[in-house]
């Protein structure tokens, strides 16, 4: 697996960059067919003397035609790639145990025991670790006026949302406004 890492804003050392490869080439395991091909990481540090957790670790993992990110920060550039780490081992688990259930069926997992969506290798590791399994706790309904992105923006400031669904009355399709970390919006619009 190719393992890039760089900084921004902060210089990485050679320990630095031995230490985050020795992390992320963790989920090499789970692919034995060597699928993930590529992961990409970012060490930075933000410069904003009022962000309390200023070290950012950032991983993007390519699987064949998928794409895994992974962003933790905290005090110190270490605990920060661990973080990430935990965090990216945690998606690869769930997304090679929906592989593996779509492959296998279900339901010949849960005859033989097994725990569904979690891999049989890792299963005693994941029973130390708190899982997290999500599901739709929530359904809501309503209607969609045809809107332009502006008044889509000012009604997600009205409501004080992070994000916005909206249908365009410029080409009907449904759009989602939502705001990016650095306070602007993006819009997401489905490609023709």
């Amino acid at each position: 697996m190719d393992v890039a890492i760089k900084g921004r804003n902060i210089p990485v050392t050679e320990s630095l960059e031995m230490y985050a490869r020795e992390k992320v080439e963790r989920v090499a395991k789970f692919f034995d067919d060597g699928s993930a091909s590529r992961v990409e990481v970012e060490l930075l540090h933000e410069r904003n003397p009022s962000i309390p957790q200023p070290e950012v670790a950032d991983a993007t993992l390519f699987v064949g035609g998928t794409v895994m990110k992974a962003r933790e920060a905290s005090g110190d550039m270490y605990a920060s790639i661990d973080l990430m780490a935990d965090k990216l081992i945690r998606q690869v688990r769930r997304y090679r145990g929906r592989q593996i259930d779509r492959w296998q069926g279900q339901k010949g997992r849960k005859a033989a025991g097994e725990t569904p969506g979690v891999l049989p290798e890792v299963a005693e590791e994941e029973e130390a670790a708190v899982g997290f399994e999500a599901r739709i706790v929530r359904t809501k309904q309503f209607q969609m006026k045809p809107m332009g992105a502006e008044e889509a923006a000012m009604h997600m400031e009205l409501l004080d949302h992070n994000f916005f669904v909206f249908t365009s009355a410029e080409t009907g399709d449904i759009n989602v406004l939502y705001r990016r970390r650095d306070g602007d919006l993006g819009l997401i619009e489905p490609a023709r």
